[in-house]
Parts: C-alpha cells; sequence; structure tokens
C-alpha cells in the first residue's frame, strides 16, 4: 500500500468517525441534513461516507433517516466490557433488581464519564434515565464517585478540569466538595447521589474490583428520590458489587 493510500485510509476512517460521533441518545436517527450539521463534514462527503457504512452494515437506512446498524452491535458484543465484565455481573444485577424492585444499572469509567454497560428495569417507564452506551457525568452520578472513590488521583483531576457543572440545584459543583465526597466513600463502602443528575431521582452505587485490585466498574440501583435511601438499598448494592467483583476475578483467571 502506498503512501498516499495509507492516507486516503486514515481519512477515511477520520470520516467514519465524525459520522459515527453525530448519533447520541437523544440523535438516535439522522437525516442527511442533520448528519452533515452534526459531523461536521461536507454534504458530498457525508452522503459518499455514509453510503460505504450502509454497505458494511456499520449504519442502517430504512426510510429517510440513517441509524447505528447491527453489525456494530454485533461487534460491541465483542468489547471486553461488554463480554467479560457483563457475563460475570449480570447474575447479580439480576439478583439486586428482584431484592429491590427498582432500576439496576452497570457502568464504567470512559474518560472523564461513565458509560453505561447494563440496565435492568421493570414495567415502571423512566424515561430520564440514560439507556445503555450512554454517557454519564461521573462527578455527579453515582456509579462515577464510586470509581472515582477508588481511582488514582489523575484521574480524580481529570474529571475536576473537565468541569462540574450544575446540573440540578443539589450538584455538587466544586472540587473541595467533590473530594470530601469521594473521600468518604470507602468507609462506608457506598457512593450516594440524590438528585444531582435529575430532579426526583436518586441513586446509591459500590464498587466492582479486578483481580488485580483495581477497580473496575460500579453497580448501582436507581430510582425516584422518596423510595432510594442508602440505609435500605445499601447493604443489598453492597452485597451484588462484591458478588460480582469476585465473579469478575475468578473470570480474569480461570483455573487451569
Amino acid at each position: 500500500m502506498s503512501p498516499a493510500e495509507r492516507d486516503a485510509g486514515a481519512g477515511g476512517l477520520d470520516r467514519a468517525a465524525a459520522i459515527l460521533g453525530a448519533f447520541d441518545e437523544q440523535h438516535r436517527e439522522l437525516t442527511l441534513a442533520a448528519l452533515v450539521a452534526r459531523s461536521g463534514l461536507p454534504r458530498s462527503t457525508t452522503h459518499r461516507t455514509a453510503d460505504k457504512m450502509l454497505r458494511l452494515g456499520w449504519l442502517d437506512k430504512p426510510a429517510e433517516r440513517y441509524r447505528i446498524g447491527n453489525r456494530l452491535f454485533e461487534l460491541s458484543g465483542l468489547a471486553p466490557v461488554r463480554h467479560e465484565l457483563r457475563e460475570a455481573a449480570l447474575p447479580f444485577l439480576q439478583d439486586l433488581f428482584h431484592a429491590t424492585r427498582t432500576t439496576v444499572q452497570l457502568g464504567v469509567l470512559s474518560g472523564i464519564q461513565v458509560l453505561l454497560v447494563e440496565k435492568i428495569t421493570g414495567h415502571r417507564p423512566m424515561p430520564m434515565l440514560s439507556q445503555v452506551g450512554a454517557l454519564l457525568p461521573a462527578y455527579c452520578s453515582a456509579l462515577g464517585r464510586a470509581i472515582l472513590a477508588h481511582s488514582d488521583e489523575a484521574t480524580v483531576q481529570a474529571v475536576i478540569d473537565g468541569g462540574l457543572e450544575r446540573r440540578t440545584p443539589r450538584t455538587i459543583t466544586t472540587a473541595t466538595a467533590l473530594r470530601r465526597e469521594l473521600a468518604a466513600i470507602p468507609d462506608r463502602g457506598l457512593a450516594v447521589e440524590r438528585e444531582e443528575g435529575n430532579i426526583g431521582m436518586s441513586c446509591v452505587a459500590a464498587p466492582i474490583f479486578g483481580p488485580l485490585g483495581g477497580v473496575v466498574a460500579a453497580v448501582s440501583v436507581t430510582g425516584p428520590a422518596a423510595l432510594i435511601r442508602a440505609d435500605r438499598a445499601g447493604p443489598a448494592v453492597r452485597l451484588a458489587a462484591a458478588a460480582a467483583s469476585r465473579a469478575y476475578s475468578s473470570s480474569s483467571f480461570p483455573s487451569r
């Protein structure tokens, strides 16, 4: 492959990444015009690249709107965070849901945000909660705080440097207050967030540890603030996190 061909291939990947980046939880389907606006690419480039992504199965277009294709969903199941961690933790997430009868979530740190890897919910609709694959702010989510409380200083500082935007009147927005909250989490074994991400919603989370003792994820229960309390949900959350930690550590180092 010539240098020119390599450069063209790299450019093609950048364009595909820009198009994929145009989609998010609020923009699951996009017209060509919207895809152009959100990707920042020229219209002809967007159309040509999207057409190739359709042939590859990376995008789908059942009518006049583009959406993420099934091929990417198939590939996502091969990622360790989806396959190994999720498979190890899922039975205990299900146990936690049956014990609390409220929404259970599994998240991992992705940069300065939390990637929602799994979610178990009941029949009660909660449209304000994010879907699997969404990114949540680490600083004001119980999932994020449970992970940050056991992370190194550089990780915590990166989250602080990313900004502590006020999402509700209850959101912690100063580095001092956030560090104070994180410092209290290891002793009690739980991270608690009360109406800091969404008014009327609260969350209790506990960390999941890997085979080398480092934090790898967190599990939480989330629901109406009047129902979610650390003293009630906390023991079940801690139990699920501890069991998931053991299962994930065992799956990472299987016996020979």
